[in-house]
């Protein structure tokens, strides 16, 4: 057994930590460059704890998931206001900008140079400027990973500018910032929270440390997500997807993803599709290609068992079988009102191109039995 375990320097975790910021972001530099999502607004209490701490601070907003062109803005935003330290409040996308803005602050060059896919894939040579990650949904989990996804609007994909060094040096995790996220988006960042703590529990990388965090994270979810769409105000379910959230990052930043993700990232390059949604669409139909797959050509593969105990965490019926765990997810995902990818213009013809890119990123790497284009096809097919 050979494996590494690597994340963020330091995590707070818990309600109303959101007031330690100030003393935490003066501990590493005096101007921060704020990312925000598109209503900066909502940092107006950030910005008054940082402006009581004598912090300078400067905002920079992203409007949607951040493209090449965003990070490369951002990093002039910093050089131009010499900030020396980095705070991204809000969600996935938010945290993503941060964490590309930090890093390519302290490394030459064009940002190609360090992408992966369409650029070079040159490693960082000189360690980010401090980086705090602050997320205000549970889904993503980038508050502890060590990637960030950058879209690319030439060539229509989201891809990975990924790095050790790109660990965030704080993560600090409030589940009450999540209080006021609407059903929507909660419905669709918790669904991308429980498909990044089942994608690395059957990932061909899993190890003894994300184990634990995926079996918790699904027991968790499978307490709390639906919760969380029909009782927003419960703040215990809050809680426990925020930490669903939270350790899905931790493991798929040690131990891949799967197909889920593998086709998430190119459908985002191509069509205006919420990450989370796609993740929510895809999910089911992955998971009975997988289970398919393996039962007819690596019946021994012990992610067919990964699969049964997927079902008891989730359904918390100890007998709950593979066939249990499919009819939880549908069903939730019918509860939570998940779009199909047809809502995003996505039809037939264009999957023979989404399974050509889907085949190549790095997550389907991580899936636990190599799909077939036949097999990916089908996938689509039945999630349009």
């Amino acid at each position: 057994m050979r494996f590494e375990f690597a994340t963020a320097t330091r995590i707070i975790f818990g309600n109303g930590v959101l007031a330690q910021i100030g003393d935490l972001v003066r501990a590493s530099g005096t101007r921060a460059l704020v990312i925000t999502g598109s209503k900066a607004e909502r940092a107006a209490r950030l910005i008054d704890l940082l402006s009581t701490a004598g912090i300078h601070t400067e905002v920079y907003s992203v409007a949607d998931e951040p493209t090449i062109e965003d990070a490369q803005a951002g990093v002039n935003a910093v050089r131009g206001t010499h900030c020396d330290v980095i705070v991204s409040f809000g969600g996935g996308s938010v945290l993503d900008a941060g964490k590309a803005i930090a890093a390519l602050a302290t490394n030459e060059g064009d940002p190609l140079d360090y992408l992966e896919v369409i650029g070079k894939g040159q490693p960082l040579i000189n360690p980010p400027l401090p980086f705090i990650a602050i997320p205000t949904t549970a889904g993503t989990g980038a508050e502890v990973t060590r990637n960030a996804v950058l879209k690319s609007t030439a060539h229509q994909v989201k891809v990975s500018l990924r790095s050790p060094l790109m660990l965030p040096k704080i993560a600090l995790v409030d589940p009450e910032l999540t209080h006021t996220v609407p059903p929507h988006i909660t419905a669709t960042t918790g669904m991308d929270a429980l498909t990044q703590v089942l994608e690395p529990f059957v990932s061909v990388n899993a190890n003894p440390i994300t184990d634990a965090f995926c079996r918790e994270g699904l027991r968790l979810a499978g307490r709390s997500l639906r919760r969380t769409f029909t009782h927003g105000d419960d703040a215990h379910a809050r809680e426990d997807m925020m930490l669903v959230s939270l350790l899905g990052g931790l493991a798929l930043a040690n131990a891949k993803l799967g197909a889920v993700h593998g086709f998430a990232g190119p459908l985002g390059g191509m069509f205006p599709a919420p990450h989370g949604a796609v993740c929510a669409a895809l999910l089911p139909h992955v998971m009975q290609a997988n289970v398919t797959a393996l039962r007819e050509r690596e019946p021994g593969n012990p992610a067919l068992q990964r699969y049964d105990e997927i079902a008891v965490l989730l359904t918390g019926n100890p007998a709950a079988t593979i066939d249990d765990a499919l009819m939880w997810i549908t069903g939730t995902r019918d509860l939570l009102n998940i779009p199909t990818l047809e809502t995003y213009g996505i039809s037939s013809a264009h999957l023979p191109d989404i399974v050509a890119q889907s085949a190549k990123s790095s997550s389907m790497k991580g899936n636990p039995i190599t799909l077939t284009d036949a097999e990916m096809t089908d996938i689509l097919e039945q999630a349009l």
